[in-house]
């Protein structure tokens, strides 16, 4: 008997990218998606397949879980002025989330002293 798992049709939004240079197939990220939204591939050392990219709430856990730095999180557009934003003092990245917060700011919004 065999069984067969077919990525779902979710349109144009791809909600991770793998680097295939850096991924090892170590499972880690999908050891720690609380959607499941992926699966191993049954390819030894192959990025995991995303099978259930609509069901993926964009938590990050797999970026963060992933020990080579192989996966980016595509948020949907809609999404990504607002979950994501960068330091321009630094370039730094944060998005909503995260393990290690940047200190939130005080600084009261121009003309609001």
């Amino acid at each position: 008997m065999s069984i067969f798992s077919m990525p779902s049709q979710a349109g144009p939004c791809r909600v991770l990218k793998f680097d295939a240079n850096k991924c090892v197939g170590c499972n880690a990220c999908v050891n720690v998606c609380p959607t499941d939204v992926m699966i191993p591939n049954p390819k030894k050392g192959k990025e995991p397949i995303v099978l259930y990219a609509e069901e993926c709430w964009f938590c990050g856990g797999c970026v963060e879980e992933c020990p080579r730095h192989a996966i980016t999180l595509v948020a949907p557009a809609k999404q990504r002025i607002s979950t994501i934003w960068k330091r321009k003092e630094t370039g730094e990245e944060f998005r909503v989330g995260m393990k290690n917060p940047p200190p939130p700011n005080m600084t009261p919004p121009s003309g609001k002293r």
